[in-house]
């Protein structure tokens, strides 16, 4: 990898880990794009399960006296689920359509409150949520709308929010990495970032989850809620256009 590449994806793994740790998912969004800009579509799901997992467990571990650690264990079943059925479907999106379903799935977002009644806190719901959102995460590579989708009617507060979704989120990144990296690594990494790429954005992205932690101790609930649908929704509208340019060039 070209020194230019690495220290792009390098400095993405730092903000766009300070950005998720104040809105609990726009920030994988971000580094999921970035990635796909400088790397073959399966190897981003790799690096981005690497990072995200990083990330998201450093994040659970800050924030940890406010997880909820039951919704976590059964979205962890879940996510078992849903990763044993795409690992025996294996389908790997082109670049054009990874553009494209990461630019729909912020769309969840504006779903009316009224049209759904999900809530994670309920055993059977935290299980569909693993399956769904894993589902989601090893199809389109992201799925935080997805997943804020179940938490919007819970009565959790933003810092129980971030941490639980941060500690759901580990086990769906496992997925991508087991799903898809087990047969990169059957041909030796190729199209991985090498080593010292990642031993520079792993500790960069714990410096940028305690950055966002205390900008998020800055901030109220209803500001919390509404910012972070904004960012995701302009992010995704941005991938609908790099999709749309894709398609049109063959």
């Amino acid at each position: 990898m070209a020194l230019l590449p690495a220290i792009f994806l390098i400095a993405s793994a730092f903000v766009t880990s300070a950005i998720s740790g104040v809105f609990g998912m726009a920030g994988g969004l971000m580094l999921k794009g970035a990635l796909a800009l400088v790397l073959p579509v399966s190897a981003t799901f790799v690096a981005h399960g690497i990072l995200q997992l990083v990330a998201n467990g450093w994040r659970a571990i800050l924030h940890r006296k406010h997880l909820d650690w039951r919704i976590v264990a059964v979205f962890a079943m879940g996510s078992v689920v849903a990763g044993g059925i795409m690992a025996l479907i294996a389908v790997e999106p082109s670049k054009a359509t990874l553009y494209l379903l990461m630019g729909v799935v912020p769309a969840l977002l504006w779903i009316p409150q009224g049209w759904i009644s999900l809530d994670a806190a309920q055993p059977r719901q935290a299980l569909l949520c693993g399956v769904s959102v894993t589902g989601l995460n090893l199809t389109a590579g992201v799925a935080g709308p997805l997943l804020d989708i179940f938490f919007v009617r819970t009565a959790l507060t933003r810092h129980q929010i971030v941490a639980t979704k941060a500690g759901t989120q580990v086990f769906s990144h496992l997925a991508k990495i087991v799903v898809y990296g087990a047969p990169l690594i059957a041909v030796h990494g190729q199209g991985l970032p090498p080593f010292w790429v990642f031993a520079l954005a792993i500790p960069l992205s714990m410096v940028g989850t305690v950055v966002g932690g205390r900008v998020l101790e800055m901030m109220d609930d209803r500001n919390f809620k509404r910012i972070s649908r904004w960012i995701v929704t302009v992010t995704g509208l941005v991938y609908l256009v790099g999709a749309a340019q894709l398609y049109l060039a063959g």
